[in-house]
């Protein structure tokens, strides 16, 4: 949509830029009105909380063509003509090949990003001068059909003590869909299997106490009506929408930092691009201390051991992985028992 451009000042670190916004009246999600200059300053008014938790981490930008009913696609590098305060870093992708990610480090890096037709960001859970060893360790909630936010409620309330009895202390927010992300600071010193290790143990300690309620299956067809604890988050070049971002679903939601007493009495949809930044004006960052008290997932991998002790072995990778060692066949169970 054709449109008169805008100019937006955003304070940051190194004073004021000038950011310049082409089609501000282009509408991005249709069914609000919402539109790319609601977006550019819905990212100012959440601009500190939004580089706090995204900020100096190898970063994807999920993009639209129009509206976040059009097409989309993902970038990782820096486009030509990016102005010279974004920033990249090489990074190893699970192929063994490199190649230089987009790091965002002041809320006008998050306007441009906007004025890209940036609605997603997906955030590295490293940092971008250690990018091989992460520095959070994430646990993605995800309802399965038949299951809803309510169901991953009291999943997030027991995965909580099942960190805190490994030394972690977790913080959560909303997918900004029907999920919940769990969250734990660690220190930088493991690489990205460790990790991943440390997590199948959690998620495997979590579903032993709710058998019900919770499943590690990777195959849907096992998962039934039960919160599905997505491990394969947790792997190199897998990302989830970082924390403040907005998603692109049509009431305009914000992944959005929560505290544990709210947990219970909030939906996923109370947190939009129009009531997260008066949240934060008033209610402030749940996730301002995140940084203060990482701990070390040695508890968790001494589960991992303890679990492969017992006969209970690797879990399947995403498709396009390499084969890794100890991997089970990447073929569904209902395949698998028909070709045998």
């Amino acid at each position: 949509m054709a449109s008169e451009a805008t100019v937006l000042s955003v304070e940051g670190p190194h004073g004021t830029r000038e950011v310049r916004i082409s089609s501000p009246s282009r509408v991005m999600w249709p069914a609000l009105g919402l539109t790319k200059l609601d977006l550019a300053q819905y990212l100012i008014d959440v601009g500190d909380a939004f580089i706090a938790a995204n900020g100096d981490r190898p970063l994807a930008l999920q993009r639209f063509g129009d509206n976040i009913d059009g097409e989309q696609f993902f970038s990782k590098n820096p486009p030509k003509g990016a102005p010279d305060y974004i920033r990249s870093v090489k990074v190893e992708y699970p192929s063994a090949r490199s190649h230089p990610q987009l790091v965002i480090d002041e809320p006008a890096a998050a306007v441009w990003a906007a004025q890209m037709n940036t609605v997603v960001f997906h955030p590295w859970p490293s940092r971008a001068d250690n990018s091989d060893n992460p520095d959070q360790l994430r646990i993605d909630l995800d309802p399965q059909p038949g299951t809803d936010f309510d169901d991953a409620v009291p999943a997030a309330i027991e995965l909580r003590k099942v960190l805190e009895e490994a030394g972690l202390t977790a913080f959560l927010k909303t997918s900004g869909n029907r999920g919940i992300h769990v969250y734990a600071p660690i220190e930088p010193v493991r690489e990205f299997l460790d990790v991943r290790h440390a997590v199948i143990a959690a998620a495997r300690e979590l579903e032993r106490r709710m058998p019900d309620k919770v499943t590690t299956s990777w195959w849907k067809e096992e998962r039934g009506e039960r919160v599905f604890v997505d491990f394969n988050q947790a792997n190199r070049d897998r990302t989830i929408a970082g924390a403040y971002s907005p998603r692109a679903l049509a009431h305009a939601p914000v992944s959005c930092p929560i505290t544990w007493d709210e947990l219970e009495r909030v939906h996923p949809k109370d947190f939009t691009i129009l009531t997260v930044p008066e949240r934060l004006r008033t209610v402030g960052d749940p996730w301002a201390s995140f940084h203060e008290k990482p701990g070390t997932i040695d508890m968790l991998l001494d589960w991992w051991q303890r679990d492969l002790d017992s006969g209970l072995g690797e879990l399947p990778f995403p498709p396009d992985y390499p084969k890794m060692p100890g991997e089970p066949p990447r073929v569904q169970p209902s395949r698998a028992k028909k070709d045998k």
